[in-house]
């Protein structure tokens, strides 16, 4: 990958699911960045590099097909360009270190994927992020496939990083997030991109805070943020 549904957070690291975030210890499962476990379908993939390969699984909600995993394509640096109600977002894409991920990206974006969806969880305690990328806003949908991880080795996730929400390891998909302060995290969440434009977008959607229907500091932005249109071009 976060409506969410549970951010895990250790008393040391915390998890970034697809749904939410889950908690590590024995206490209610609070602020994690998790997305909820999904039944695994056939394998089915499309790679010229086998350390990227792109499996069909469910959910598969406007579903666009499968990626095609070309590494000179895939390696070509671009820019992502949010364009959302409450201001344009801009990040570099990672593609020297996470190519499979930024390839899935830009597949999504170019098929329109995002566009009209809108950012389903904030986290304002202990981690800092909002959540997007899911089409069905529940935090449990995804793009009908998944991808194994990738730039975990020493990562970390400061303010303006943008990285996969996950169901566990290698279980990527459409959700996304961006951390809105400095974040300590387990690196369990593939860092894809780093923002060049739009923090002060981020820092004002934190500030206005979110509804605790999750946790205590975890629920959707009091400022909607409704993707509009994710254009992608060249570096």
């Amino acid at each position: 990958m976060i409506s969410s549904r549970v951010f895990a957070i250790a008393a040391s690291a915390a998890v970034l699911c697809l749904s939410g975030i889950v908690s590590a210890s024995a206490a209610p499962q609070v602020n994690t960045l998790d997305v909820p476990a999904k039944p695994k379908a056939p394998a089915v993939a499309q790679a010229a590099d086998p350390a990227c390969v792109y499996t069909k699984a469910v959910p598969a909600d406007r579903f666009k097909g499968l990626p095609t995993f070309d590494p000179a394509k895939a390696a070509q640096p671009y820019t992502a360009r949010l364009v959302t109600d409450q201001g344009l977002i801009t990040f570099q894409a990672l593609t020297d270190k996470a190519p499979c991920t930024t390839n899935s990206f830009r597949f999504l974006s170019e098929h329109h994927y995002y566009d009209l969806t809108h950012c389903h969880r904030l986290v304002t305690q202990r981690i800092f992020v909002l959540q997007c990328g899911d089409p069905t806003g529940t935090g449990s949908g995804g793009p009908g496939y998944s991808f194994p991880d990738e730039n975990l080795t020493g990562a970390t996730y400061p303010a303006g990083t943008v990285a996969m929400a996950n169901a566990g390891p290698s279980t990527n998909g459409s959700q996304f997030f961006f951390c809105t302060e400095d974040t300590k995290l387990s690196p369990n969440y593939t860092p894809f991109g780093r923002v060049t434009g739009g923090q002060d977008v981020l820092r004002k959607i934190a500030a206005g805070g979110e509804d605790d229907q999750n946790n205590t500091g975890d629920g959707f932005p009091n400022l909607p943020v409704d993707i509009l249109h994710v254009q992608i071009s060249p570096r």
